[in-house]
């Protein structure tokens, strides 16, 4: 044998490459993650508001509980301005502050009738709120179950949602 033939006999066969790596990944992965991490932090957030929202109306509902207790027991001028002032916060909350703390008497029952009341807090129940906090006795023909009906279903309507 020729020493051509001889060196053709020592070459060593095709080595393939090796398996693709798992690090660094390709760039559709990147995107996909980044994707997956912006959708799991969006979720997180409308989780957390919904769960804020949810304390937030359970502690309204609570406290306006209360309300209703303490005014059916003992009706005082003092029991109603308590539920006023529950609306009003609930209402500084829940709407933008210059369109609802300077609202008194009359603007503030037409407010809460826009927001929620359907005409009950101006001509209905809810009348007694613009003047019986500052009487000394609430008055004779007080609807107090129509009243507490008409705060209980607007406080629901604006506690969140």
């Amino acid at each position: 044998m020729n020493s051509a033939a001889q060196e053709a006999l020592l070459l060593r066969d095709i080595h393939l490459p090796g398996d693709p790596s798992f690090w660094p990944p390709a760039p559709g992965w990147w995107l996909l993650a980044m994707v997956l991490l912006a959708l799991l932090s969006w979720t997180a957030v409308a989780a957390w508001r919904r769960y804020r929202i949810h304390r937030q109306r359970q502690r309204v509902l609570g406290a306006l509980a209360a309300l209703e207790d303490q005014f059916r027991a003992g009706q005082s001028p003092e029991h109603l301005a308590r539920i006023s002032m529950l609306l009003r916060r609930l209402a500084l909350m829940r709407f933008p502050r210059e369109k609802v703390a300077a609202l008194t008497g009359g603007g503030w029952l037409g407010f809460l009738d826009e927001t929620g009341g359907n005409g009950r807090f101006c001509e209905g129940p809810g009348r007694v709120l613009a003047a019986g906090p500052y009487q000394r006795a609430l008055p004779q023909d007080l609807d107090t179950s129509g009243l507490i009906a008409l705060v209980r279903e607007w406080v629901e309507r604006n506690a969140g949602a």
